[in-house]
């Protein structure tokens, strides 16, 4: 037959058929360790019996009306996340894409309103923000802008964890109007800026009357140890976007604000058909009640230092090994080589892992997993790694 899906994605040879926990089970009925855990997505792990209720419950009741009508759901959603972020207004989505996309129009409409006719968003080398045209262009990774050109203007870049260099900025240019940044760096390879950057960048935002938007897609619902990264720094930014963890795997995205950028959306400024209906919303509730309830933010903060602690005891000595390095369960580990060849590897020792800048080892495990299970993954990681620097 022929192929009926476009080749956007270099699939791996293998197919999931149930999953449970910190497991995923193939279609053969082999099972896995799932230390990615859809990419920072099940942060609940796979099958969490209170998400699932939430699903079914609300599934028999009502999944989409749109957003012509009041969704007494999105509002009780929208009242919970901002009470746990310190932020005042929420629009939600169905993507962290999209949430960039939100974030990115307020700056734009901010500026527009102060009189700058062509503002500017700084954003940072090696950052993932989304593959629309608009986020691809303040993503700085070139591979995913290669063949989308023209891309959107108005996004300066400079280096992340690089304060004199923003400062640089601020001196050449006069139409900035926002700072957007990820507290930590996924997709460039969990990098990790110094204790006091984020502290630094509300300082230079509020100096020149900047949005600071914190792009939290990865980092927020507690996989950092915090509910949210910023909140290690005791800061509050004027924008946060969140994805990924916030649905368990329900498609869901929110653009967050407060001050004068929770102030700047009118009615037909911005909007989204699907965005916030009462499926996504009773899954999102069920996942912030949970992580509260079971205290995951205090068990990720843990558990990533079990597993660096770990990591580090394991493979002590091994060449290859350029560092490990993490903040609760967003892991790293960096070889001196490219090394995307452990991903099929390790599917054939049973566990899932992520390689990304080429040379980094990405673990995402979920908030659940158990001392056993972290002490399994150490073991299963460190024959792999042997076996690759061999």
């Amino acid at each position: 037959m022929p192929e009926t899906l476009m080749s956007t994605y270099q699939r791996l040879p293998i197919s999931f058929q149930r999953g449970q926990g910190a497991w995923l089970w193939d279609t053969d009925g082999r099972r896995y360790l799932d230390a990615l855990c859809g990419i920072a997505v099940c942060g609940l792990g796979h099958a969490h019996p209170a998400v699932s209720t939430a699903i079914c419950e609300q599934a028999g009741q009502l999944i989409h009306t749109s957003n012509l009508y009041g969704i007494p759901l999105q509002q009780r959603l929208g009242d919970r996340l901002t009470r746990i972020s310190g932020m005042e207004r929420a629009f939600f989505c169905n993507s962290g894409a999209e949430a960039n996309e939100a974030a990115i129009k307020l700056a734009r409409l901010q500026g527009n309103r102060n009189g700058i006719v062509n503002p500017s968003i700084v954003v940072m080398e090696q950052s993932f923000h989304g593959r629309t045209l608009a986020t691809l262009s303040a993503t700085g990774n070139r591979k995913v802008q290669a063949g989308f050109e023209p891309l959107v203007q108005g996004f300066i870049r400079v280096a992340y964890n690089d304060i004199d260099g923003l400062r640089a900025v601020a001196e050449s240019s006069a139409n900035i109007v926002a700072v957007m940044v990820e507290p930590i760096q996924g997709e460039g390879g969990i990098n990790i800026p110094a204790p006091d950057y984020l502290n630094r960048l509300r300082e230079i935002c509020d100096a020149h009357d900047w949005l600071l938007i914190l792009d939290e897609i990865q980092s927020g619902m507690a996989r950092s140890g915090k509910m949210f990264a910023c909140q290690h720094n005791g800061i509050l930014p004027d924008v946060m976007t969140l994805a990924k963890g916030l649905g368990n795997g329900v498609p869901i995205g929110a653009c967050l604000a407060r001050g004068k950028a929770a102030e700047l959306f009118a009615p037909g400024n911005h909007g989204s058909t699907f965005g916030g209906n009462p499926l996504a919303c009773a899954a999102a509730l069920a996942v912030i009640e949970t992580i509260e309830k079971e205290q995951l933010a205090a068990r990720a903060e843990a558990l990533g230092i079990k597993l660096l602690e770990g990591l580090a005891d394991r493979l002590q000595g091994l060449p290859g090994i350029e560092e490990i390095r993490g903040q609760g369960l967003l892991l790293a580990i960096e070889l001196d080589r490219p090394c995307g060849a452990l991903v099929q590897l390790g599917i054939d020792q049973g566990v899932l892992i992520n390689v990304t800048a080429e040379r980094v080892v990405r673990l995402l495990p979920p908030l659940i997993m158990s001392d056993q299970e972290a002490d399994e993954l150490i073991a299963r990681l460190g024959m792999l790694l042997e076996s690759f620097l061999a």
